[in-house]
């Protein structure tokens, strides 16, 4: 629900889901405050090539301890954030500007308002593929419909 149905009330139906799809899932919550490679990998289910490609785009920033990447909560949370970002169709260009704005110093206003557009962009964009995908089959539909007779007519000479 957006924030207009909901008056914008914190606990407002709608609104602990949207808290929820920003956070990490409830077994991945933890107090540790340092992960391996190995346990973003399993824990997200990406690949250690992908990490290391995040970081290689400076998504994520481990810190090194010789040769092994030590990853904060900060690259976590920031790894959660991108896989969502790249489920609901946005580009790492994007992910990155929308995660950069967690480093500016106003209580994430800007951030939410940044992020609160683009998701309302992306949406439009969604539902109109969705409306495309939903005509194609229903071209599919009754072209598969016109073949089946064709095919009943011919199967009956």
């Amino acid at each position: 629900m957006t924030s207009e149905k909901t008056g914008g009330l914190p606990g407002a139906p709608g609104v602990a889901a949207a808290q929820d799809l920003l956070r990490p899932a409830p077994a991945a919550r933890t107090r540790k405050e340092h992960f391996t490679i190995g346990e973003l990998s399993r824990e997200f289910d990406v690949t250690l090539r992908a990490l290391r490609f995040y970081e290689d785009k400076g998504l994520l920033t481990p810190r090194r301890r010789g040769q092994t990447r030590i990853y904060s909560r900060r690259d976590r949370a920031r790894l959660s954030l991108l896989l969502m970002g790249k489920r609901v169709g946005f580009s790492l260009s994007e992910i990155r500007d929308m995660l950069d704005l967690y480093d500016l110093k106003d209580g994430q206003v800007t951030q939410l308002r940044v992020a609160l557009e683009k998701f309302r962009e992306q949406i439009h964009i969604l539902e109109a593929q969705k409306a495309d995908i939903d005509s194609a089959i229903k071209d599919l539909n009754r072209t598969c419909d016109v073949v089946s007779g064709m095919l009943k007519e011919r199967e009956k000479k």
